[in-house]
């Protein structure tokens, strides 16, 4: 695993108070070639209330499952639990040691009744603990509609999801059509540390579904987790953006990054508040001083080892500090995380049917980022300045779509990618796509202006 820190400014002052960003990136190992995978685990938990049977939904998930076990190995473990007002395992979970009679029994899955989605969750979960046996598992929980049964409180299934991901279960979830509750979706899929997706059709749910089970079958870090603690004159460490973290007793953020497939990258951005320095008049300038103190930690899915990298996050030190340049890439995320959180309230904006609001918000992001872009050389072709020019495209288009969209249909994609904004950028792995499904093309379509 590497994992690399570059701070936005590289000295401080020794006498006053200050605030630094610092840009965290941590990338998978990559999949030696011809190296066996271990065997995988995924249990799918499905919505078969009366509204998947519109517009061929369940059908469409049924196809899609179908290709997904032809995806798989015989010792690869897959189980589906489907819900409506009663769980019902379809099939339990365990190795495909018989694929016929598994395509019969997903071909009898039926669609009617009303929506106890806990129950569904609850019971994957206990599904896929059984038959992972401790050596983690992804589980895909597909939902058309809003739970009216059972436990629809977002916070507790948040944590019934986060329960699962201590004992090694990824949760991601696939919001279906636009009648389903993409903040209770959310919850979920951000409390078992996997993505948030959203499909309007067959076609999309299936590309979505086939997409999840090669990460699946990609990955080469599970259980990763970071914890960040901050330097003997730091008076505190916090995220920027939407990156769920927990701030312990003593002041330390732990992330929770879950699985990363072959290759992948993941950005966090940390932002740090300095103190005067005690004692400062003891010190000389230019002595270097620790920002912060990184740990991070996964598990080899062949082996099952715990493995964990220390990082220290160091600074100069100048008495006064009148001029700076911020480093580019710290200023481009920070952008990004921006982007990502105007995303979150354009959403929640649509939601109480304020398109103009929505529209506000994800023009202002898009134009940060153009004035940013022409400010600064960001580096070369297919650099981080082709990244910035395809967000600033992608922040315009939302806002078109805000204004002229299905509001349902724009609150949900707008989620989605906000959700999804740091998961699998940087890795071109699965052709340049982030996994919300948002696209950074290798190459621009054209200079922004």
């Amino acid at each position: 695993m590497k994992m690399s820190a570059r701070p936005e400014f590289d000295v401080v002052a020794l006498n006053t108070s200050d605030s630094v960003l610092v840009l965290l990136e941590v990338e998978a190992p990559e999949r030696a070639p011809g190296r066996a995978r271990p065997p995988a685990t995924l249990e799918v938990v499905v919505d078969r209330s009366g509204s998947m049977t519109k517009d061929r939904r369940i059908e469409g998930v049924v196809e899609a499952l179908h290709g997904l076990v032809d995806r798989l190995d015989p010792t690869d473990r897959f189980g589906l639990v489907s819900f409506n007002t009663r769980v019902k395992v379809e099939v339990p979970a365990g190795p495909l040691l018989d694929k016929d009679s598994l395509r019969q029994r997903l071909s009898q899955v039926r669609a009617h009744g009303g929506t106890d989605l806990s129950s569904g969750l609850l019971r994957g979960v206990q599904e896929a603990r059984r038959a992972s046996e401790d050596r983690g598992a992804t589980l895909l929980l597909i939902s058309d509609g809003h739970a009216n049964q059972g436990t629809t409180d977002h916070d507790l299934l948040r944590e019934v999801a986060r329960d699962a991901y201590l004992h090694g279960i990824t949760v991601t979830t696939l919001g279906y059509g636009l009648g389903y509750d993409e903040e209770l979706l959310g919850a979920i899929s951000e409390g078992g540390a996997g993505s948030a997706l959203f499909a309007e059709d067959p076609d999309t749910a299936g590309g979505l579904i086939a997409q999840e089970t090669e990460y699946l079958l990609a990955k080469t870090a599970q259980a990763t987790s970071m914890t960040v603690r901050g330097g003997e004159f730091v008076e505190r460490v916090s995220m920027v953006g939407e990156t769920p973290a927990d701030r312990l007793d003593d002041g330390t953020l732990m992330v929770e990054l879950g699985d990363l497939f072959s290759g992948e990258s993941r950005r966090s951005l940390l932002r740090v508040s300095t103190a005067v320095l005690a004692e400062a008049e003891k010190r000389g300038a230019g002595e270097d001083v620790v920002l912060a103190r990184v740990e991070l930690t996964h598990v080899d899915p062949v082996t099952l080892a715990s493995h964990t990298e220390t990082l220290e996050v160091r600074v100069r030190t100048a008495w006064r500090v009148d001029r700076r340049e911020a480093d580019e890439r710290v200023r481009a995320e920070e952008l990004f995380q921006e982007a990502r959180s105007a995303k979150r309230r354009a959403s929640e904006a649509m939601r109480r049917g304020s398109r103009e609001e929505a529209a506000r918000y994800l023009r202002e992001s898009g134009a940060r980022i153009r004035r940013a872009r022409m400010a600064q050389p960001f580096a070369g072709p297919g650099g981080i300045g082709e990244e910035m020019a395809g967000q600033a495209r992608a922040m315009e288009a939302m806002a078109r779509q805000a204004e002229d969209d299905d509001a349902r249909r724009a609150a949900k994609t707008f989620y989605a990618s906000g959700a999804g904004g740091t998961r699998g950028r940087g890795s071109r792995l699965f052709g340049g796509r982030d996994r919300s499904g948002e696209s950074f093309p290798d190459s621009p379509t054209g200079e922004e202006r």
